[in-house]
């Protein structure tokens, strides 16, 4: 077992730790860092609903070493929120057309779109739909979800 130092801020929030240098970043988000949006499904890379924001990037983070997030800014689902509990714009677009069910896949799919959408970027409903090909949802046909990407697409004015 190799022990490692590691250091990161996880929606604002400094953190550091001794991890094992096999340690999944997943893991590490639920079990020492207490953020348990992080939903593990396949720990494949397959059902994205692991999914977190990384320095601006979307990445699965059961694919991805604890160790190799050292010296980076993640972004949970739990960080997703404005302080004052207003929702982000892709998590009210799925609440507004029932966009989740279970809630299983919610989070890596929230954090898919958000990341997309960073920085003031506008991908239309083609771009928004195409991230969503990696990730499974068992529970609402897609359907809701996808009336989401529409409504974030119209509020953005593209098609």
């Amino acid at each position: 077992m190799s022990e490692h130092r590691i250091s990161m801020t996880v929606n604002g929030q400094q953190h550091r730790g001794l991890v094992d240098g096999r340690l999944m970043l997943s893991d590490w988000l639920r079990e020492a860092a207490g953020y348990t949006g992080v939903h593990v499904g396949c720990e494949q890379g397959v059902c994205g609903a692991c999914t977190v924001i990384v320095d601006g990037r979307a990445v699965r983070s059961c694919l991805m070493l604890a160790v190799q997030a050292d010296g980076c800014s993640l972004t949970t689902v739990e960080g997703l929120a404005a302080a004052d509990g207003t929702l982000h714009p892709v998590q009210q677009a799925l609440k507004d057309n029932h966009g989740l069910q279970c809630g299983f896949c919610t989070p890596g799919i929230v954090m898919t779109l958000a990341a997309l959408r960073a920085d003031g970027a506008r991908p239309d409903e083609a771009a928004m739909t195409e991230a969503m090909s990696g990730h499974l949802c068992r529970c609402t046909g897609y359907q809701g979800i996808r009336r989401a990407i529409r409504q974030l697409a119209a509020e953005d004015g593209t098609p």
